[in-house]
C-alpha cells in the first residue's frame, strides 16, 4: 500500500511545494520535514472570487503523510495579516504539548512575519487525522489530511485496497469567515451560515454557478479503494452516501474499528472515518452521485444545502459510449434531523479489541466529572441592541462556565508557575446548580465567564459523563479533546442517571475516538487515563459554540519519571 500511494503522481505533484528530507531510524521512524508558507491567494468558487488564507497556496493544504513511529518537523512562516496557529487534530502529542496548536492554549500565535516549527512524533497511531488552523474562524480555508501509515511490514487489518483517496468535506462562504465571525460576537446574534459545503474544496454541480467545480473520483471495477473521509466543516455534521454502492467502515479517528458495512454514515466536524468501497464487477454504464448534507438538531439557522461530487468508472478499452450519455444516480440521504439515525450509527462502532490492537478501557476510575454542554445567554452591554434571545447575546458554556480565552498560553503560565491572573484551578466537577437538564428550562439562562481548568495528577483514570441540555434547544454537540483518545463506554437519552445508566456501559469493545457527538437531548460517557503531562483543550467543534464559550481545558501534572514529564518549550515557541 505504501509503495502505491507514495509513488502516486498526485502525491509526488504535492511535494512541489516543500522540502522533504528523510532522516532513517530503522526502529523509531524517519523523520520528515515539511514547509508550510500561509498566505493570502484568491480562490473562485460560486461566481465569487475572494482572497482565502491558504498553506503553500493549496486549498484545500497540502497531505501530511507519515508512518507510525516517524518525527513530523513543520515549520509554519505566517506571510498573512492574521495570527496564525495550527493544530494536529488528532494526534497525542505526548509530552510534546508544545506543538499541540490552539492558541492560547498551548502557544501564543505565530504574529506575521514570524515562523514556528511544529515538533513531534506519531505513537502508537495509524490511520486518517487532519490538520487545521486553531484560532478565530481561519480553519475554514486552512486545512489538510494527515495520512499515518502502518509501520513498515505491518499490514492493515482487511485486505490492501488497490489505491487510497482522501476526501476532506468543508463549508464555503462567500464573505470571510472572520467577518461573519466578527460581525456575530458584536451583535449577539447567530453567524451568516456558509453559502455551499465543499468535497475536496469543490461544491459540486448542484449549486449555482458551480458544475465546473465537482471532485470526479474515478474508479475501475472490481476493485476495492480506502476512502479516507474527514470532515473539515466549521458548523455541520454531515450524512454522507454513495449511489448504489456499499461501503464499509474499518477505521474512525485513526482507530481501527469491528468492520461493518452501511449504505450511509455520519460525521460530526473533528471526526475521520476510513472506508471501503468495492467497486462493482463489471463496467455499470451509469455514473453515481456521491453526496453530503447536513444533520441538524439545533433551533439555529443553517446551511440546507447539498454537496456532490462524482463516482465515475474508467471507459473499458474501445467503448464507443461516452459517460456522459449514463443515467446518473443519485443516493437518498436521512432526513436533516434523522437522530434515529445517529443514534444507530454510533452503536455499530465497536474496537477491534484484538491481541494486537486491544482496547484499554480503564476498568477503575479515580475520578467522576458531569458536564453540561449547551447554550446559554450573556447580557447586552449598556445602551446596545442584542440580536440574541429577548435582546441578550448567544453564549455556550460547560457547567455553565464559558470560558474565557486569556492572552498569554495557558501551557507557558503552568509551564513556569505563573498562573496568577491567567487561569484558575477550580473548574465545577459537576453543574452548581442542578436542574432538569433535558426537561424544561431554567427561567435564569445567563452563564458565567471565566478561565477555569481542571487539574489532574499523572494517570488519573477518569470517567465523563456529557450531557446535552434544553436551554435554547437541545443539540448534538461533538465534543473534542486534545492530547487523548477517549473510549465511548455509553450513551443514551433523556437525563443520565448514575444510578442506571452506568451497569449498561460497554466496558469490553468501545469504540475509541478523540471527537464525540454528545446526542441531541441525552448523554454520552466517555473514559480516559491522564497519561499525557499538559495544558489540554477541550471544546465543541461547532466552532460558533467554541466562539460563544463551549470550551475547557483539563492540566495533566508531570508524574514522577522524566520519562513522565512534560518536555521543555523550544526556544522558537511564538510570544504573546
Amino acid at each position: 500500500m505504501g509503495v502505491s500511494l507514495l509513488s502516486s503522481p498526485a502525491f509526488l505533484v504535492f511535494f512541489s511545494f516543500f522540502t522533504f528530507c528523510l532522516l532513517v531510524d530503522p526502529v523509531l521512524g524517519i523523520t520528515r520535514h515539511y514547509k508550510f508558507d500561509v498566505k493570502l491567494h484568491n480562490v473562485t468558487r460560486l461566481c465569487h472570487t475572494r482572497s482565502i488564507v491558504s498553506v503553500n497556496g493549496q486549498f484545500p493544504g497540502p497531505r501530511i503523510v507519515a508512518r507510525e513511529g516517524d518525527q513530523l518537523l513543520i515549520k509554519v512562516v505566517n506571510h498573512v495579516p492574521n495570527n496564525v496557529s495550527i493544530h494536529w487534530h488528532g494526534i497525542r502529542q505526548l509530552r510534546s504539548g508544545w506543538a499541540d496548536g490552539p492558541a492560547y492554549v498551548t502557544q501564543c500565535p505565530i504574529q506575521t512575519g514570524q515562523s514556528y516549527v511544529y515538533n513531534f512524533t506519531i505513537v502508537g497511531q495509524r490511520g486518517t487525522l487532519f490538520w487545521h488552523a486553531h484560532i478565530s474562524w481561519l480553519r475554514a480555508t486552512l486545512y489538510g489530511p494527515i495520512v499515518i501509515l502502518p509501520k513498515r511490514g505491518v499490514p492493515y487489518p482487511f485486505a490492501k485496497p488497490y489505491k487510497e483517496v482522501p476526501i476532506i468535506f468543508g463549508e464555503w462562504f462567500n464573505a470571510d469567515p472572520e467577518a461573519v465571525i466578527s460581525q456575530a460576537l458584536q451583535t449577539g446574534g447567530g453567524p451568516n451560515v456558509s453559502d455551499a459545503y465543499t468535497i475536496n474544496g469543490l461544491p459540486g454541480p448542484l449549486y449555482n454557478c458551480s458544475a465546473k467545480d465537482t471532485f470526479k473520483l474515478k474508479v475501475k471495477p472490481g476493485k476495492t479503494y480506502l476512502l479516507r473521509l474527514i470532515n473539515a466543516a466549521l458548523n455541520d455534521e454531515l450524512f454522507f452516501s454513495i449511489a448504489n454502492h456499499t461501503l464499509t467502515v474499518v477505521d474512525v479517528d485513526a482507530i481501527y474499528v469491528k468492520p461493518f458495512e452501511t449504505e450511509t454514515l455520519l460525521i460530526t466536524p473533528g471526526q475521520t472515518t476510513n472506508v471501503i468501497l468495492k467497486t462493482k464487477p463489471s463496467y455499470p454504464n451509469a455514473t453515481f452521485f456521491m453526496t453530503a448534507r447536513p444533520y441538524v438538531t439545533g433551533q439555529g439557522t443553517f446551511d440546507n444545502s447539498t454537496v456532490a461530487g462524482i463516482l465515475e468508472y474508467e471507459s473499458p478499452p474501445n467503448s464507443l459510449h461516452s459517460s456522459k450519455m449514463f443515467p446518473l444516480f443519485k443516493p437518498i440521504l436521512p432526513a436533516l434531523n434523522d437522530t434515529s439515525f445517529a443514534t444507530n450509527f454510533a452503536s455499530k462502532l465497536r474496537s477491534l479489541a484484538s491481541a494486537q490492537y486491544p482496547a484499554n478501557v480503564p476498568q477503575k476510575v479515580d475520578k467522576h466529572f458531569f458536564f453540561t454542554v449547551g447554550l446559554g445567554t450573556s447580557p447586552c452591554q449598556r445602551n446596545k441592541t442584542c440580536q440574541g434571545p429577548n435582546g441578550t447575546k448567544f453564549a455556550a458554556s460547560v457547567n455553565n462556565v464559558s470560558f474565557t480565552m486569556p492572552t498569554t498560553a495557558l501551557l507557558q503560565a503552568h509551564f513556569f508557575g505563573q498562573s496568577n491572573g491567567v487561569y484558575t484551578p477550580d473548574f465545577p466537577s459537576s453543574p452548581t446548580i442542578p436542574f432538569n437538564y433535558t426537561g424544561t428550562p431554567p427561567d435564569n439562562t445567563m452563564v458565567i465567564n471565566g478561565t477555569k481548568v481542571v487539574v489532574l495528577p499523572f494517570n488519573t483514570s477518569v470517567e465523563l459523563v456529557m450531557q446535552d441540555t434544553n436551554i435554547l434547544g437541545a443539540e448534538s454537540h461533538p465534543l473534542h479533546l486534545h492530547g487523548f483518545n477517549f473510549f465511548v463506554v455509553g450513551q443514551g437519552f433523556g437525563n443520565f442517571d448514575p444510578n442506571k445508566d452506568p451497569s449498561k456501559f460497554n466496558l469490553i469493545d468501545p469504540i475509541e475516538r478523540n471527537t464525540v457527538g454528545v446526542p441531541s437531548g441525552g448523554w454520552v460517557a466517555i473514559r480516559f487515563l491522564a497519561d499525557n503531562p499538559g495544558v489540554w483543550f477541550m471544546h465543541c467543534h461547532l466552532e460558533v459554540h467554541t466562539s460563544w464559550g463551549l470550551k475547557m481545558a483539563w492540566i495533566v501534572l508531570d508524574g514522577e519519571r522524566p520519562t513522565q514529564k512534560l518536555l521543555p518549550p523550544p526556544a522558537d515557541l511564538p510570544k504573546c
